[in-house]
């Protein structure tokens, strides 16, 4: 398990609104008790996608609120405008977007979608964050509905309060409540699987791209 208390500034790269919350909603909220200046970066709020019930541009106040009820300050997050699917179309400006966070910020611990993610802005964001860190701690989260295989080589111990805080912070994406992975049941079920493959009772895994220490 990894000690959270090592990080005082990480960086979550998101490819789109909520992403980072279903992947490490806990484990930021347990970085932020602990002191740590968490930046939260989104690279779609998926307009193109969202169901016809809602406006257009739901995603952008959504994010706000989650990130809010996470601990993030509304100056640590950052939103892009990338179509959702088309990301691998503008690869070089988005790696440029990333160079740019890396120097403003200087992240010591970067959270980023798996590299065996499925979806193609997933695998973009992965690749690209890959080579601007490739120098930095890499830890990438778990999207099961989107991992074919994922490699449980990190696990980071939450409490209660932190799956809690998670909870709460995924329901603020009312827009997004259709989706079968969207409730709590789901987020405490997988958390509690974690938990119990290291023996305690809740946990959220990573894979190691890069471990510097």
């Amino acid at each position: 398990m990894v000690n959270t208390q090592n990080y005082k500034r990480c960086l979550v790269l998101a490819p789109h609104t909520d992403d980072g919350e279903f992947g490490c909603g806990g484990t930021i909220a347990k970085l932020i008790s602990e002191g740590c200046e968490v930046y939260y970066v989104a690279f779609s709020a998926c307009e193109q996608s969202v169901l016809k019930e809602f406006p257009k541009d739901i995603l952008i106040s959504e994010v706000k609120e989650a990130t809010a009820r996470l601990g993030i300050k509304p100056e640590n997050l950052r939103l892009f405008k990338y179509n959702v699917r088309e990301f691998n179309f503008h690869r070089q400006e988005i790696l440029d977007d990333i160079i740019k966070l890396k120097s403003e910020i200087k992240p010591d611990l970067v959270f980023i979608p798996s590299v065996n993610d499925i979806h193609q802005d997933h695998a973009t964001i992965a690749n690209e964050a890959i080579r601007a860190f490739k120098f930095s701690t890499i830890f990438c989260y778990e999207m099961p509905w989107n991992n074919f295989s994922f490699n449980t080589t990190c696990f980071v111990k939450l409490s209660e309060e932190n799956i809690s805080t998670k909870v709460h912070a995924v329901s603020a994406y009312v827009s997004q409540a259709h989706r079968v992975y969207a409730n709590e049941a789901f987020i405490r079920s997988l958390a509690t699987v974690r938990g119990v493959q290291v023996g305690i009772p809740y946990a959220e895994v990573f894979e190691i791209v890069r471990m510097i220490i």
